[in-house]
Formats: structure tokens, C-alpha cells, sequence
């Protein structure tokens, strides 16, 4: 018997979670989200309330499945001593070696996670991304589509790693970071801010 599943966040990162679950034999219950006229049914799947409706489901898993890590970190804190649903797509390679995955988050399809790598709570790795190994992911992380980090690199909570994003081997990115499509990062990063670039620097506001 798989898992009942309930995801937070009916949007494109919701659809990506109900297919994993799908893949993985579960059973998605449906949809918890908070924005108006999202209708009666998401792929097939029920929408069942808002956010604050999960009290009616306590027996169920969930997933926050929202881009933006400062929102996925209150709903977190709402949710508090819920089960957490951690979605793994079957095609993700996952290294038994030393590897773990923090509870809530997702990987998804063809994303490469080697040896004594530790991912946070709620993080989201994306699909076809590399995590080398002796990598350390903060909670609420997001590692995008075809990101590709080396070996021993840091990256702090709240830390977005954008699409095609390259982090060289042996670099520490500090908290509340947003590094930029197809950005190159071979230095560390001490200040919170968003990089862009090849080589990666920070973007200062005008």
C-alpha cells in the first residue's frame, strides 16, 4: 500500500509532485491551495480546500509543493507535526552511500544526488540536476532544472540555484541566495543577493 498524499500548491511544482506520486504508486488525494477560481480538479485531482483546511486530513502525507522557499517555510511552520511526504521520482539516482534527503522534499525526474551528499528539509532538486558528492544543501533550497554543483560545495538555506546554474567544486554560497540562468560560481559567496553572470557576481540595485 502506497502512501495517501496530499500537496500544498496546485500550480506547475504541485503537477511535477502528483506525478511522482503517480510513478511511485501513492495515492494523491488532491490539492490544498490558497488562490481563488483554481476550479474543482487539478490533472484529474481534486482541489480540497485551502491551506489551512489540512487539519481535516490528518491521517494523510504532504508536500509543499511551492517555489518560493520563504512561503514553503511558513506553510512548514503552520503544518507542524504533520507527516511529511518526501517525493523521489523513480529515474532519480540517489547514491546509498552516506546520502540522505531531508523530510518534505522532492527530486525529481533524471537528477543525479552521489555519495555522502545531505539534502534539507523541503528542498526541491529539479529535474536532470547533479548534486556531487560531499554536498550539503541547506533546509528550503532549490536546486533547478540542469543545475550542476561539484564535489563539497555548501549551499545555505534559502538558497535558489537557477536553471543551468554551474557551482565549481569546493564552494560555500551562503543563505538567501538567488544565482542566476546559466551563471558560473568559482568563488564563494559570503553575501546574501542575486548572481548572475560568467563568472557569477552579485547584482547591485541601481
Amino acid at each position: 500500500m502506497g502512501s495517501d498524499v496530499i500537496i500544498i500548491g496546485a500550480g506547475g511544482q504541485g503537477r511535477v509532485v502528483a506525478d511522482i506520486a503517480v510513478c511511485r504508486g501513492d495515492n494523491v488525494l488532491g490539492f490544498l491551495d490558497d488562490k481563488a477560481a483554481l476550479g474543482s480538479k487539478i490533472l484529474g485531482f481534486p482541489v480540497l480546500g485551502k491551506i489551512s483546511d489540512y487539519k481535516n486530513f490528518s491521517d494523510a502525507h504532504f508536500n509543499i509543493a511551492i517555489g518560493n522557499s520563504h512561503i514553503r517555510s511558513q506553510v512548514a511552520e503552520m503544518l507542524n507535526g504533520v507527516k511529511w511526504y518526501t517525493a523521489i521520482h523513480p529515474t532519480a539516482v540517489i547514491s546509498s552511500l552516506g546520502t540522505s534527503i531531508g523530510e518534505g522534499s522532492a527530486v525529481m525526474a533524471n537528477a543525479v544526488i552521489n555519495p555522502n551528499a545531505k539534502i534539507g528539509r523541503h528542498c526541491i532538486i529539479n529535474s536532470g540536476s547533479i548534486i556531487e558528492h560531499d554536498n550539503i544543501i541547506g533546509d528550503f533550497c532549490h536546486i533547478s532544472v540542469g543545475a550542476r554543483l561539484g564535489g563539497t560545495v555548501s549551499i545555505h538555506e534559502h538558497t535558489w540555484i537557477g536553471l543551468g546554474a554551474c557551482v565549481k567544486n569546493n564552494i560555500s554560497i551562503c543563505k538567501d541566495c538567488m544565482i542566476g540562468v546559466g551563471a558560473v560560481v568559482v568563488k564563494d559567496i559570503y553575501q546574501s543577493g542575486t548572481y548572475i553572470g560568467v563568472p557569477a557576481v552579485k547584482l547591485q540595485k541601481e
